[in-house]
């Protein structure tokens, strides 16, 4: 059994693709995985399961909540040693790491896409883009920016969802494997 984080995007934000935790939990270990934790209402999911194929796993769980909840939600899973890399790989100092956000795409962008982001940028704002992660930040504070994520998923052709940095913390703490 292997550990893995799954994140959803866009469900329980302003009444909307309404997500009872607790009814995810039951809905995805009746769905085969195992040991299926959440935190907050914001779609972390930490479980573990025997399949080794990412897409898979996401699909998966992508499939059992569209049956039950009737709506599609982007998923989003990594095992727990690659969403440490992504932590880890953060290009920040210390201190904007602490005030960051790490913008999780479902695959790496073909390079030729890349070129379609460079030239964005944002008073106070800086993005990096690293293989599948784009790690922001904003000296005003996430809810000030002019970022939007929606428009580089569709110039990167990716499907992206985001988590600040004591979350991420949190969700590496709660996947440590006993």
């Amino acid at each position: 059994m292997k550990t893995y984080i799954a994140l959803l995007r866009g469900i329980n934000v302003g009444g909307h693709k309404k997500v009872p935790m607790a009814e995810l939990r039951e809905l995805l270990s009746k769905s085969g995985f195992e040991n299926v934790r959440t935190y907050i209402q914001s779609g972390n999911i930490i479980l573990q399961s025997s399949e080794v194929n990412l897409s898979k796993i996401e699909s998966d769980i992508q499939q059992s909540i569209f049956s039950h909840f009737g709506f599609e939600v982007p998923v989003i899973a990594n095992t727990r040693k690659e969403f440490q890399v992504i932590f880890d790989t953060c290009p920040y100092s210390e201190e904007q790491k602490e005030n960051s956000y790490f913008i999780m795409l479902s695959a790496i962008p073909e390079t030729e896409l890349l070129s379609l982001v460079s030239d964005i940028t944002f008073e106070n704002e800086e993005f990096v883009i690293i293989n599948d992660c784009i790690y922001f930040h904003s000296s005003v504070g996430y809810g000030r920016t002019k970022f939007n994520m929606n428009s580089f998923e569709k110039k990167l052709k990716v499907k992206a969802t985001s988590r600040n940095y004591k979350t991420m913390v949190k969700l590496l703490s709660l996947s440590i494997e006993n």
